[in-house]
């Protein structure tokens, strides 16, 4: 469902209408496909000596240069902002979250046939590039912050007024800003917005919704045993909290 980041409806309630339509229940308890072990990726070699930029709390990205860090910090904020409903994006580590990703199978391309011919192909038939996530977000942020800095005297992305970004992202998603043939605007906005959704509705064990917070604020009761008997009561709260994969009650 697009965004529209000139309305006037609260930015929370319209990710909650897209989201809640787009992503199954089992999508939020997540999939092997998905995970990467917290183990296996503090061990990852050279995690160390990818430095660690302001605001990125004690994380340090596996996958992403400081500059994109950066962005990704930034551009998650804008599209889950931390708020009356409580925390976002950034506070519940779905940067960590896409990041971790990109050193999957998933990041790497591994779930699709990626070897070409590429050819033109209608929306409703689904993914064609031939790039891997992980290239799309290299790509796509070398390019946006190409633009900023031509647009915006030598600023990146993360250094724009929260208003300039979202209109950056307004016309990444409508296709009015080009960021080039093979990584085209409405792709790489969609890459991220997704992802971030992801991220945000995951089990903590990925490494967002670290506290369950949009479960909380959905009403989802994550990897509970059994709660059958409320399948057949819609509209009503359940009574209980989230419990995640790993045992931890919200």
């Amino acid at each position: 469902m697009p965004h529209d980041f000139n309305d006037d409806e609260p930015a929370r309630r319209r990710f909650l209408k897209s989201t809640l339509t787009l992503i199954p229940a089992v999508t939020l308890l997540g999939g092997a496909s998905l995970i990467v072990d917290s183990a296996a990726a503090e061990a990852t070699p050279g995690a160390a000596s990818n430095p660690q930029p302001a605001g990125g709390g004690s994380y340090v990205p596996l996958y992403f240069t400081e500059v994109e860090w950066l962005f990704l910090l930034a551009a998650c904020d804008r599209l889950i902002p931390s708020d009356d409903n409580g925390p976002g994006a950034v506070a519940e580590g779905v940067p960590e979250f896409i990041d971790r990703q990109m050193e999957t199978l998933y990041g790497h391309g591994g779930l699709w046939y990626l070897k070409g011919p590429a050819l033109p192909a209608a929306p409703e038939l689904g993914f064609q590039s031939l790039l891997a996530p992980r290239d799309i977000y290299r790509k796509g942020i070398a390019a946006l912050n190409a633009h900023c800095q031509q647009q915006f005297s030598g600023k990146h992305f993360h250094e724009l007024e929260a208003a300039q970004q979202e209109t950056l992202f307004g016309q990444l998603e409508k296709g009015e800003l080009a960021l080039g043939d093979d990584c085209p605007g409405p792709m790489f906005f969609q890459q991220l917005l997704q992802n971030t959704r992801e991220g945000w509705l995951s089990d903590p064990i990925h490494g967002g919704n670290k506290t369950m917070a949009s479960w909380r604020l959905i009403g989802f009761p994550g990897a509970r045993a059994d709660f059958t008997d409320w399948a057949s009561r819609p509209n009503v709260p359940y009574p209980q909290g989230p419990v995640n994969i790993a045992g931890r009650r919200s």
